[in-house]
């Protein structure tokens, strides 16, 4: 009878001394910081827009070109949508041959465009660039919790005049995206430099 039973003490005893061994102090508790989502960022790889449009340039393999669809799209006016990334590079098309006063009115509307960030915006920065086909593209950088990361525009200043921003389709914070921003700037940025007209 006593060897029936010897399994059942042992059990007992080992319920016992972890409830012993749980009495002890506690050891210091360090939380962990606040984590962010892992994001895989696929590499840089390019290829050329299709023909069809008043300008050419390279776009990332890893995006697609939809037709804009906004009740206000013009002819030409594209999204560079990355579908992975929940990324979308707008960009708005004009020719200005015909109308000198309508290229100053875009030139304005890009900085108010812009300019309309300064409500959440904690820093907007404005760079020139000179890109590779002789021309040059303004750029902003724009720093806290806004809407468009990053805008620019670029013109030959007598017929063309292209507009781009960055949005994301996703209610996660800036600081979360940070790589995915500084990923899609740099796709942007091979993007004017491969940039021709027609």
């Amino acid at each position: 009878m006593a060897v029936s039973h010897f399994p059942g003490f042992w059990r007992v005893a080992a319920v016992g001394l972890l409830l012993a061994g749980g009495c002890t102090s506690a050891p210091d508790f360090t939380p962990k910081p606040k984590g962010y989502n892992r994001i895989d960022l696929p590499p840089h790889a390019y290829q050329q827009l299709a023909p069809g449009r008043p300008y050419t340039f390279e776009y990332s393999r890893a995006a697609k070109i939809l037709r804009d669809s906004s009740y206000l799209a013009q002819p030409h006016w594209i999204n560079v949508y990355y579908p992975q990334l929940k990324a979308n590079v707008q960009l708005t098309y004009a020719d200005v041959r015909a109308d000198r006063q309508g290229f100053n009115r875009l030139l304005e509307d890009a900085r108010k465009l812009t300019g309309k960030h300064e409500i959440k915006a904690s820093a907007i920065e404005e760079r020139v660039l000179k890109i590779s086909n002789g021309m040059q593209a303004t750029v902003f950088d724009l720093q806290g919790e806004v809407p468009s990361q990053f805008q620019f525009y670029t013109t030959d200043s007598t017929r063309h005049f292209l507009r781009g921003a960055l949005y994301f389709r996703t209610a996660t914070a800036n600081d979360s995206l940070a790589p995915v921003i500084e990923y899609v700037k740099q796709d942007i940025i091979h993007m004017l430099n491969t940039l021709r007209y027609r």
